[in-house]
């Protein structure tokens, strides 16, 4: 029978010669993801054990990783004991896969798992996020849980009752105009889609973009594919994948590539071509409510945010860069800049983008996800606008529900910051 790929990884891991959509699996985990969240999964996995006499033991600390990400430094003291506490069930645990609040290593939870060769094809891989998509770039079968659930994963090393999803193929073609790049098609798309139009679907991306396209675009696209409502976004896997394991993270991959089926039976095809693409906004408070940067311009921005698990990359910090080198933040906007890792941030100092950046004024972060979220640093004062390449724009997502948030790419956020209104980057010199 033919088969999506996401049909084929869960045919894997169940050991069925094949699957289809709608059927109901309880397939092995290859990798549970959480972040501080963690303090919420051992509360239910302690439930588990409860009154049994057993001892806590997960069922294969090889298998699980933790990310401190979301609030590092820790902000109050609440934090830093829920911190504490996983600190100390890793150690009791056996859990190598931890990325502590350190300089030399860590970051964002969707970025450090790829760069360290966490996430491998053909996986299966949950975690306590939402944007745990993000690892479907590299041909893997990954999306988001919840606590209880993940509790349950460490016990048992399978995800109970997981409904096949349909698939919908996407087609890219054409070469990317000047300063468009992949966050505007995920961005067009999640527009012509809407915030539902994906529900309880995988986006499979196919076509000649994005065979040409490097892996930090498809983080990108796969990290918003949830925005439209989607269980996963996969991008099959190929010789860039492989490029990507051996040089970021020094796997010299040997398995076989696991690929659809040619006539593999799919929901629907959408076919897009990025040559005609211009540069997209997602303007509040939704992110489907996207628009081409001619119908937003010269929107007055308080704050410009460049960075996250969807565009804190190094590919992203050159394109600002580049555009800011020799130029300055306009007076009166604050322009933030968070890493996606520690790894990036060290490259792109070595590489004098950091520089240029603080030198344009823009002030250089710890890599975290505070800004995104507006948990504990970058929040907006009441009727601020900000303009950012992260990936939500819902009231209150960057700390104040009286805010505006509109969402772009790097280019876009990099060209507003020295206008300090939204403008075009095909139009700076």
């Amino acid at each position: 029978m033919a088969m999506t790929l996401v049909e084929k990884i869960l045919a894997k891991a169940t050991g069925q010669p094949s699957v289809k959509a709608g059927d109901v699996l309880e397939p092995q985990v290859d990798l549970a993801m959480s972040h501080e969240n963690a303090a919420l999964v051992i509360n239910q996995f302690s439930e588990i054990y409860k009154d049994t006499g057993i001892p806590l033991k997960v069922w294969d600390a090889s298998k699980i990783a933790i990310i401190f990400d979301h609030r590092v430094p820790a902000e109050s003291s609440k934090t830093a004991t829920n911190q504490k506490r996983i600190r100390d069930f890793v150690g009791k645990q056996g859990i190598t896969k931890f990325h502590d609040i350190r300089g030399d290593e860590g970051g964002i939870c969707h970025q450090v798992l790829p760069e360290n060769g966490y996430v491998l094809p053909g996986s299966v891989i949950v975690g306590t996020d939402s944007h745990t998509t993000s690892h479907g770039a590299l041909g893997t079968f990954a999306f988001g849980i919840g606590a209880t659930e993940m509790a349950s994963v460490w016990t048992l090393g399978t995800v109970l009752n997981v409904e096949v999803p349909g698939t919908i193929k996407v087609n890219v073609n054409g070469k990317f105009p000047d300063q468009v790049y992949p966050k505007d098609l995920i961005l067009y798309l999640i527009g012509k889609l809407t915030a539902e139009g994906a529900n309880f679907k995988v986006l499979e991306f196919h076509g000649e973009t994005i065979k040409n396209m490097s892996t930090s675009g498809r983080l990108t696209l796969s990290n918003m594919s949830v925005e439209a409502g989607a269980t996963s976004g996969i991008v099959p896997p190929d010789e860039e994948t492989l490029l990507y394991l051996k040089e970021e993270a020094g796997i010299d991959f040997k398995c076989e590539l696991l690929k659809p089926d040619l006539d593999a039976k799919y929901d629907q095809v959408i076919e897009i071509d990025v040559s005609k693409l211009s540069p997209q906004i997602a303007c509040p408070h939704t992110v489907d409510n996207v628009k081409s940067i001619n119908e937003v311009m010269n929107i007055k921005v308080n704050q410009i945010v460049i960075g996250s698990c969807t565009n804190g990359r190094l590919d992203d910090l050159e394109v600002a860069a580049k555009i800011l080198k020799g130029k300055k933040v306009a007076k009166g906007v604050r322009m933030l800049v968070f890493p996606a890792s520690w790894r990036i941030y060290r490259e792109a100092l070595k590489v004098g983008y950091i520089a240029d950046l603080m030198d344009a004024g823009a002030v250089i972060m710890n890599s975290n996800c505070g800004c995104c979220l507006g948990v504990h640093q970058g929040a907006l004062a009441d009727g601020d606008v900000s303009l950012s390449t992260t990936n939500r724009n819902f009231k209150g997502r960057q700390g104040n529900p009286n805010s505006e948030v509109y969402l772009c790419s790097a280019a876009v956020a990099a060209a507003s910051a020295i206008t300090g209104i939204i403008t075009d980057p095909r139009g700076i010199n």
